[in-house]
């Protein structure tokens, strides 16, 4: 079913992609520059839960550890990987949203 194969994951992208620069934003600390780099590093992190994300999925769906391997490291390394450069379609818009607000909470600085 749709809902099943694309809805629920995409949903779940989503939301992490909302809630990885709000959790970091309580370690970051207030102004540009450390926004800038909480963006850069919520991104990457989106970018290896997209991956991993894709990894479980393909175990859940039933896909053997030894097939999902079998292509060697690098072979295994780009196409997760493009995987989770494509999720970014899902969770990019969500995540630059998250960012974007973050500067209305701050305290002590100012945009």
């Amino acid at each position: 079913m749709i809902a099943d194969g694309l809805l629920l994951p995409a949903l779940v992208l989503a939301l992490v992609g909302w809630l990885v620069p709000r959790g970091l934003s309580l370690v970051f600390p207030e102004g540009v520059k450390p926004l800038l780099i909480l963006a850069f590093v919520s991104t990457v992190i989106m970018f290896l839960v997209g991956s991993s994300f894709f990894v479980g999925l393909y175990l859940v769906r039933g896909v053997p550890m030894e097939a999902v391997l079998s292509g060697g490291l690098a072979d295994v390394v780009v196409h997760f990987g493009r995987l989770g450069l494509i999720s970014a379609l899902l969770w990019g818009p969500i995540m630059i949203l998250s960012v974007a607000g973050l500067p209305k909470h701050w305290v002590e600085e100012t945009w």
